[in-house]
This record gives structure tokens, sequence and C-alpha cells, in this order.
């Protein structure tokens, strides 16, 4: 008599495996979280295998309840794995607690997307990404098109940042941003799916593969900086990275951090530049990169108050510079401090 496997075997045969780990981290969002998730809820529909995982990165209050709860109210449990850590982790230790889970979890997916909670995306966004992914396995790394909540295009794809456009960011002058334009940090939107150098950790999709060649998401940045490091690691070692324009992605930018607000810049961003720029290229390399900023942003402030143009730059963002620089840190690869874990010491100081 043949064998007939018993129904629990059959169905264990045929169960779908995941396809791809969506990441969102909340902390202090937790509005937008909810609002990301309903964008995603027709996503699922279109990618068999998709997951997404959430991280309660710290909020406290009832942060974690009021996800539940939409979770529970609009049963979304098969889809969705809530997660609550503190304190906050930031971007990259929310993101690695995900990612470390499911690497060695028996299903673990050909695809992890890293989505920032304050984005909604587009109907066939994500779908986009995972067929270009499937089509293209040369591709280590992939993001969207980003826009702005009133339809303009967000800065996204990049190119690596270096001494020329280190100065075009500090003197902010139209005629020395055209001559150095093929240096410009930011890149142009292609029109069809292109190589570039990076694309924002906002919405980035990484094939399995890479995180297994390079490692996670490297902790010491904290935040920021975190996303061009992890494309130029995985360049070094093979892995291209593409931008997928069709993919189109609305990002209501900084409001974890109020980066984007006229707020004097926290530390731990100039941290997080000091540390890519050591980390990658070298003492030497860094301090032209910091020298090229200080003289080009120095020139850039002489230049407004002859001219009595309006300071749109952040606070103390000359003085916050010098200070973080290697002229005066020294060359040293330090860690990015955790802002949680500092008020923590503060307390039990």
């Amino acid at each position: 008599m043949a064998y007939l496997p018993s129904i629990p075997s059959l169905v264990a045969s045929i169960r779908m495996s995941t396809k791809l780990i969506v990441i969102i981290l909340n902390y202090r969002v937790t509005d937008l979280t909810i609002d990301c998730l309903h964008t995603l809820e027709p996503e699922i529909e279109r990618i068999p295998g998709m997951k997404v995982a959430v991280c309660e990165n710290g909020t406290g209050g009832d942060a974690v309840e009021r996800i539940s709860r939409e979770i529970s109210e609009h049963d979304w449990a098969h889809w969705i794995e809530l997660t609550a850590v503190s304190p906050n982790r930031g971007f990259t230790g929310g993101n690695n607690i995900i990612i470390r889970k499911w690497l060695e979890s028996e299903d673990c997916p050909p695809y992890f997307l890293l989505l920032n909670a304050d984005t909604l995306v587009k109907p066939g966004a994500i779908e986009l990404l995972v067929q270009f992914m499937d089509n293209n396995p040369e591709v280590g790394i992939a993001g969207s098109q980003l826009e702005l909540p009133n339809g303009l295009r967000q800065g996204s794809p990049f190119r690596f940042q270096g001494i020329a456009t280190e100065l075009d960011r500090g003197l902010g002058l139209g005629i020395v941003s055209r001559l150095l334009s093929r240096w410009s940090s930011c890149a142009p939107m292609p029109l069809t799916p292109s190589p570039v150098d990076w694309v924002s950790g906002a919405c980035m999709i990484i094939r399995r593969e890479v995180i297994e060649a390079i490692g996670p998401l490297d902790e010491g940045f904290y935040t920021y900086y975190d996303d061009i490091d992890f494309c130029l690691n995985a360049r070094r070692k093979g892995w291209a990275t593409w931008c997928v324009p069709d993919s189109r992605v609305i990002h209501i930018a900084g409001q974890s951090t109020g980066i984007k607000t006229l707020k004097r810049r926290p530390k731990y961003w100039f941290q997080a530049r000091r540390r890519f720029f050591l980390k990658n290229y070298g003492a030497l390399y860094t301090m032209l990169v910091d020298a090229a900023f200080l003289i080009g942003f120095a020139l850039w402030r002489v230049r407004r108050v002859i001219q009595g143009k309006p300071d749109t730059a952040p606070p103390h963002l000359l003085f916050d510079s010098l200070r973080h620089s290697v002229f005066v840190t020294g060359f040293k690869v330090r860690d990015v401090e955790n802002p949680a874990f500092c008020r923590m010491e503060n307390r039990a100081g």
C-alpha cells in the first residue's frame, strides 16, 4: 500500500514560505505608523508571502497598546508581528533586532525591506520592488522614488559623499553647485530602473545574501549615515544598488528626530557623519572633508551677511561642525552615542 501523508503533513508542505519581511520602527510617531500600516494592507494581497514586523522602539506610554488594538480591530494579526523594545535602540539597533530574528528562522525570507514609519506606500510600490529584485539577481539593494506629501520629489537616490560634495554643501553657491553638479550628493532621478550609489533607508529592499555577506546594519551609527554605509559596503562586496522610480513612496521626513526642522542639529548626526568618513575613508580623507565643509560654510556665512540674505541654516551649525570635526575630536572611529542610554546614565548618576 502506498504511503499517504497525513493532513497536517500536507498542510505543512503547501504552507507558503515567507517572501518578504517589511520592517517598520515606531518611535514617537504612532499615528504615522498606523497610517503606514493601512497603506501596506493592499500590498499583502499583491505579494504572496509578505509579512510586516513592527518594532515599537522605546516610545513608551500607550504606543504598544494602540498598535496592538489597531492590529486586532482590522484582523491584521496573520501578517503583522509586533515587537516592543526599550529603551530606543535607534534605526540600526531596532532594525537589527528584527533582521537577526528572521535570519535565525527556518523560514528566512529572500528579501528584507526597511520602511520608515513616516511613509505612505503608493499602490503597487512594494510589488514593483520585489518584481525588480526577482528579475535582477545581481542587484543587492533597491530603493523607491521618495516624494513629499505635496507630490514633489524628495532627495534620493544619492551619490557617495566626498570632498566636492561637502564643499558644495557648505558654500551653497549656485555657480559652484553647477560646476560640481556631477559630484552633487543628490543624483538626478532616473526615468527607468538604474544603478545608483546609494538609496535612502526610508524605503530600501535588501537581498538576504547581502546581509549574510556584510552583516546587518552597523549599530555604531545609531541613526543617520547607516544607509550610505550599508550601500557602500555592499558595493565593496560586489552587490549593486539600484533605484526603481516607478515604485513611489510618500515620505514625511524627520518626524521621529525633528532633523528637518530648523532646530539645532543633534550630536548624533555629527557623530554619525564623522564615523562614516573615518570608518570608510581614513583619517587624511576625513580631515580634507571636514576642512572642505568648514571653509565652504564659513564663506557662505560671510556672503549671507554681506548680501543681507536670511539665515536658513540650523542654529550653531558652524560651531557644531567644528567641535565635532576630526580637528577637535581626533581620528579614532567611535560609536555614536545613543541618547536614550545617555539619559539613563544621567538619571542613575
